[in-house]
């Protein structure tokens, strides 16, 4: 679990969380509207070295970056009970990493092993907390824990 007092703090944990990501991981970003779900991923697109200003895909539903690794950038709160209007599939566990908004929203068996990061206005900052979907994001949650 991690505090953010700030954007900066926020971006400081995205950086954290993309030094330790791998091609194939899966992130379901959950927080209100405004807890800093891009906030983070934009600290998650400078670990992986992409110089793009990262957007919230809202209207696009996907984005794509380049870097060390692809980045993935989903926002499926438009899509609804509908996740079938996109291929899942073309994004998730292939050679970037997916980083998905609104994601809890999608039907529990759309997703098989990911990490949900869980942003919570708190005062005037931000809790970050995890759950482990699966092997690889039990593996990837341990390394966070652990530095």
């Amino acid at each position: 679990m991690f505090y953010s007092q700030n954007e900066d703090e926020l971006i400081a944990i995205g950086f954290r969380i993309g030094q330790k990501l791998q091609a194939g991981h899966v992130l379901v970003l959950t927080g209100d509207l405004g807890a800093g779900k891009t906030t983070i991923t934009k600290g998650i697109a400078r670990a992986l070295e992409i110089k793009q200003m990262i957007k919230s895909p809202t209207y696009t539903i996907v984005r794509e970056y380049e870097g060390r690794l692809p980045l993935y950038h989903l926002d499926v709160y438009r899509i609804g009970d509908d996740p079938d209007s996109i291929d899942l599939d073309d994004f998730l566990y292939g050679d970037g990493v997916t980083v998905i908004e609104w994601g809890e929203l999608l039907s529990s068996d759309s997703l098989d092993d990911y990490l949900e990061v869980f942003i919570d206005k708190q005062d005037d900052g931000r809790k970050v907390s995890f759950e482990a979907h699966g092997v690889k994001s039990q593996l990837l949650l341990e390394d966070l824990q652990n530095g």
